[in-house]
């Protein structure tokens, strides 16, 4: 019988447990194996929930600290590293980041398995493409999110049935990883039908993930036809005024193209990472004086103000993620990326006209005034970055985006090529010598 296990052999005795705990929607037993729709959709499940649990702090914990508009309120050095850009292999963050990213390819890797060799008849071959397909878009998210932080890593393609299998797989490289994903996307994309879900993989959100892949790999006519594909889509529009996609408990609005589904069985503790003590939460995670000084100025901000708050001590604090119980949803992709990936690949091309046109849609909504035309196609793409940065102050783009386009350096003063890429946890290089340290760090 078919055992759902973590990658690596040694996190197995220590975290089996909650692993293989069954609980309603959100994950599958190790026991259990798919035999009915019923098991099939419990499977796919669990490889939400392992999505759901990489994506409610850590990766967020990567992705807002290594940039420039968070601060750490808390005492523990290993957090610190990333807003230093001196991250050892060794930051507990790192390599719980690492173990549950595997852990969710691990998983869709069993459910595309199991569904690809079903043959007993009594699951339809519509339902088996579908979870299949979300299975393979949630494994390109998976390899993609690795490759942002880390580069080229193993790429695993077969379930774990016992500990130790997958060790022995070298490193890939980073265009293989790439290949990897892009494949992936590709087969969702055949397999999953055209419906509008915004807490589901579906054709539309997978479309979503296409354009931002081709932005990151400087395809920009391709960025753009996938881009093009969502904004002609009725089902999609930026909500105005700005705080319509998240204020008032709202979730699963027409602005969200996938966000992951939390509920007060299963809150999201991103929620307790923002908010002060006063409403609960421990306020670790806070808007720097530069982030705070934008959003509020009239000029800069605009609208966007409405993400940050004061506490009763007068402290500034982020308010994207606030509801009691935590319920909050992640947000993987909105509508407002799409414009901004349409926005930055048009530039690069020289249609500054479609550039600015898509960039302004995001300023008028924000409340503030239109950037005038040009075709100073370095000013252009300036202003696309500076709206990336505010759009997406509390979502995990900021550290992403300066490396992607070559100013990580410049922005935050690293002095060493060999930080923007972070280093593979020590833990992982002790279970498998298999696997060599990005350059530049020690073993």
């Amino acid at each position: 019988m078919k055992k759902y296990l973590y990658l690596f052999p040694f996190v197995f005795l220590s975290a089996c447990s909650s692993f293989l705990e069954v609980e309603p929607r959100t994950s599958i037993s190790g026991d259990q194996v798919i035999n009915d729709e019923t098991s099939a959709k419990a499977a796919l499940n669990g490889v939400y929930a392992a999505l759901r649990s990489y994506y409610s702090v850590n990766y967020q914990s990567i992705a807002y600290l290594s940039g420039d508009n968070v601060e750490w309120t808390g005492s523990q050095s290993q957090i610190q590293e990333f807003i230093n850009h001196k991250v050892n292999a060794e930051n507990a963050t790192l390599a719980t980041t690492w173990n549950g990213i595997y852990k969710s390819i691990d998983r869709a890797n069993n459910v595309i398995q199991d569904l690809t060799d079903y043959d007993q008849g009594n699951i339809s071959d519509a339902l088996k493409e579908n979870l299949r397909g979300q299975a393979y878009a949630i494994r390109a998210l998976n390899y993609f999110d690795l490759l942002r932080v880390w580069g080229g890593v193993p790429i695993v393609t077969a379930p774990t049935t016992k500990i130790g299998e997958n060790m022995g797989i070298r490193r890939s490289s980073a265009d293989q990883v790439y290949a990897r994903v892009l494949e992936d996307l590709d087969t969702a994309e055949g397999l999953l039908d055209n419906s509008t879900d915004r807490t589901a993989l579906t054709k539309k959100s997978v479309l979503a993930l296409k354009a931002r892949y081709y932005l990151y790999r400087q395809d920009w006519q391709r960025a753009i036809q996938y881009a093009d594909r969502l904004l002609s889509d009725p089902d999609y529009e930026l909500l105005d005024p700005y705080d319509s996609f998240f204020k008032n408990d709202v979730t699963e609005t027409r602005e969200s193209i996938f966000e992951l589904f939390y509920s007060a069985n299963e809150p999201n503790p991103h929620r307790g990472q923002w908010q002060p003590q006063t409403n609960g939460g421990t306020r670790q995670w806070a808007p720097n004086a530069a982030l705070v000084k934008l959003l509020s100025s009239p000029e800069t901000g605009g609208a966007r103000a409405a993400l940050i708050a004061r506490d009763n001590q007068g402290r500034w604090y982020g308010n994207l993620y606030y509801r009691d119980p935590a319920k909050d949803p992640t947000y993987i992709v909105r509508i407002a990326e799409i414009l901004l990936i349409r926005a930055e690949a048009s530039a690069e091309l020289g249609d500054y006209t479609q550039a600015l046109t898509d960039l302004n849609r995001i300023r008028s909504r924000a409340a503030l005034k239109a950037r005038p035309s040009s075709t100073d196609k370095d000013q252009i793409l300036s202003w696309i970055a500076d709206e990336r940065r505010l759009e997406f102050t509390f979502e995990a783009h900021r550290w992403f985006d300066l490396v992607r386009t070559g100013r990580a350096k410049q922005v935050l003063g690293i002095q060493e090529d060999f930080r923007l890429l972070l280093p593979i946890p020590y833990s992982q290089l002790l279970a498998d010598p298999a696997l060599e340290q990005n350059p530049g760090y020690s073993r």
